[in-house]
């Protein structure tokens, strides 16, 4: 903690996580319009005046519909992390901690995964289930599986050959409880480093899924969407497209500041320089 309150950048990341976070929780009371409400009169209102920051053509508040979609890119992103935390690590444990084959084997079915970018691989398993929040939860999910199970197991090769461990062995501990009790706390933070990175992945991810229409269905908003509702009029109304990508800029520089910090903060290599 001493370590991230002494390092300027991080705590910049943080105040934009907070800004972004607050926006979300008190959408309901500060967004000065219903995000859904159509008002074909004041469709595309330049910034100013009665709306902060413009309508777009179907004459809905943008200022609005951001606050409102702040909602989903932090859903998707904490859900889908989340997820893949979960299912990720466990693999990950599993496989350096039992080793021989069925470590290879769960390996070579991570490269895989991992040889389809991020992007390619959302994008497959959307068009398969379908535009649906619980689809792009687990969408995003899948492409950040693996990398946590690389990252989980890697520590775990060398932890598992360590005194303590061959102890609770000796004294007859289920292989169950070596491995989420005494070897899961010694990787956690590693694994909590890398999720704060991978969820500015996953708002980006969420993004463009939404930019090309595979994303939640609308009316519901969200940033992706309002960028590609704004890209038809980018030259008539700009701002349809800008203020979205703004929101979208910060909070992915947030995350990505938050998890340099804590990975300097985290790292005894790192710790001493931070």
């Amino acid at each position: 903690m001493k370590a991230l309150l002494r390092n300027p950048t991080t705590l910049a990341g943080a105040v934009m996580c907070l800004i972004v976070l607050a926006a979300a929780l008190l959408a309901p009371w500060i967004s000065p319009y219903d995000p859904l409400d159509q008002n074909i009169i004041d469709r595309l209102q330049p910034p100013g005046g009665d709306y902060l920051f413009g309508t777009d053509i179907y004459g809905r508040d943008v200022l609005s519909r951001i606050l409102w979609g702040a909602r989903i890119s932090l859903l998707v992103s904490v859900a889908s992390i989340g997820v893949a935390i979960l299912v990720g690590g466990t693999i990950g444990m599993v496989a350096g901690y039992v080793g021989g084959r069925i470590d290879l084997f769960i390996m070579q079915v991570m490269d895989i995964m991992l040889s389809f970018p991020s992007l390619i691989l959302g994008l497959i398993v959307v068009a398969l289930l379908g535009p649906d929040l619980i689809n792009l939860i687990i969408a995003i999910a899948l492409t950040a599986i693996a990398p946590f199970a690389r990252i989980a197991r890697a520590p775990v090769l060398s932890l598992k050959e360590r005194a303590f461990i061959e102890a609770g062995r000796a004294l007859g501990f289920s292989h169950a409880r070596v491995v989420f009790v005494h070897i899961l706390p010694n990787i956690l933070s590693e694994i909590l480093v890398m999720g704060s990175l991978w969820m500015a992945t996953a708002v980006r991810t969420e993004a463009s899924l939404s930019f090309i229409g595979l994303g939640v269905k609308p009316p519901t908003p969200t940033w992706g969407g309002m960028m590609r509702d704004g890209f038809e009029a980018i030259l008539d109304a700009p701002w349809l497209s800008i203020f979205p990508g703004l929101a979208i800029l910060l909070l992915v520089l947030g995350l990505n500041m938050v998890g340099d910090g804590l990975r300097d903060a985290t790292d005894p290599k790192l710790s001493g320089t931070s």
